[in-house]
């Protein structure tokens, strides 16, 4: 056999699916492991948006949307919503596509600017496929890494660093994950400032959008005086919704980025599925009470375990402000974090996310998720809290 793609070889793969994924292997083998290392809610999907697909199956809708980028009832449904949400003005007919998953959005978003060599910017700790991403499209990551030390905030000073003549797009995720930092106003401000000084475009992965706490705002960077025309937005109803299966998400952005993105989506996936985008109208123009509940719960659960982690020696962990992750140091430890995360595995059957996988800056951290029962969160409190001081 000839040689296989040498680019795909040279490609980790993502570790929080291989890490949830071990330690549902080991569930399934009859181990107690409670897994901190995914990122599904375990909430059900509401059950109006249920039935708003079931409803679109039972009506024939199974066949290819028209037009495939999204039928019009979606389409208007998320321009509505970034108008009303966001304050983000998109033409629903020219500006949105619809696709199986915000993942993917990310994707076609990159494909349609990013030309073989220039630099996509991203800050870090970052998304595990944010990389993998941009060398798939012929692009060359740029991490901007964030200080741990001021709770990962970023300046222009910091941005300005890292841009040269090469410099094409920056990516940002705002609640972030793993962090579970929202980006402030003046952090907005500083991107969108650097962004017209450098004549750089701007992708904002806004997937966890709902989910945030306390008196934190989430603030669209595509609603910025002078960033509209530079600023690609994606979202989809994976984590806010509890959608993660139905794989559902979109794009938003100026004309001729999008129609671009088109193109790579009509010749590689077509499209969401029809039924999905039905659901999808119920879920933005429907009540938004599940979601406000679900938010809530995430935000008890964090409560729980900010003050669980502030009571165990040798952990250090700042309150996230948004998502359903908590990013802790280990502080009197010679393990880096790979080795943490195998050694609370064996040791005490807690299944938690690297921080080297998220980027130089994430070392000696590990990603937990609280989107388990209170039950778990409350079992892995006391197993970490016997486990931690022997690590």
């Amino acid at each position: 056999m000839k040689e296989l793609s040498q680019l795909l070889q040279g490609i980790p793969g993502s570790v929080t699916v291989s890490v949830n994924e071990k330690a549902k292997a080991m569930q399934a083998a009859g181990l107690d492991v409670i897994s901190l290392a995914g990122g599904d809610p375990d909430f059900d999907t509401p059950g109006h948006i249920v039935e708003a697909a079931v409803a679109a199956i039972q009506s024939g809708k199974t066949h290819y949307p028209a037009p495939t980028k999204g039928t019009p009832d979606i389409l208007e449904a998320i321009a509505r919503k970034m108008d009303r949400e966001n304050g983000i003005k998109v033409n629903s007919k020219s500006d949105v596509i619809v696709t199986p998953g915000s993942k993917w959005a990310l994707f076609i978003a990159l494909a349609a600017v990013v030309n073989p060599g220039d630099e996509v910017l991203y800050l870090e700790p970052v998304w595990v496929s944010y990389p993998p991403m941009i060398r798939l499209v012929g692009g060359r990551p740029v991490p901007v890494s964030l200080p741990a030390e001021s709770d990962f905030t970023i300046t222009e000073e910091l941005l300005a660093k890292a841009i040269t003549r090469k410099s094409k797009a920056l990516l940002i995720n705002s609640p972030n994950n793993p962090t579970g930092r929202v980006l402030s106003r003046d952090e907005v401000e500083a991107i969108a400032s650097a962004a017209l000084k450098y004549d750089l475009l701007v992708i904002a992965d806004e997937v966890y959008e709902k989910l945030i706490y306390g008196d934190r705002r989430h603030y669209s960077i595509g609603a910025e005086p002078n960033m509209a025309e530079r600023t690609i937005t994606t979202n989809g109803l994976s984590k806010g919704y509890a959608m993660t299966g139905w794989r559902l998400g979109w794009l938003a952005g100026p004309t001729e980025i999008v129609k671009l993105a088109g193109k790579y989506n009509s010749h590689s996936v077509t499209s969401a599925a029809t039924f999905t985008m039905a659901a999808a109208v119920a879920a933005l123009n429907g009540p938004q009470d599940d979601v406000e509940a679900m938010r809530r719960s995430y935000q008890d659960r964090r409560d729980f375990m900010i003050s669980a982690l502030a009571g165990i020696e040798g952990i250090e962990c700042q309150s996230p402000e948004g998502a359903f992750y908590l990013f802790p140091r280990f502080t009197q430890t010679e393990k880096d974090s790979v080795e943490l995360s195998e050694s609370l595995l064996d040791k005490a059957g807690i299944a938690a996310t690297p921080g080297i996988a998220f980027g130089a800056s994430g070392e000696k951290h590990l990603r937990f998720s609280f989107a388990i029962s209170m039950n778990n969160l409350e079992r892995a409190a006391e197993r970490l809290e016997r486990a931690v001081p022997r690590l």
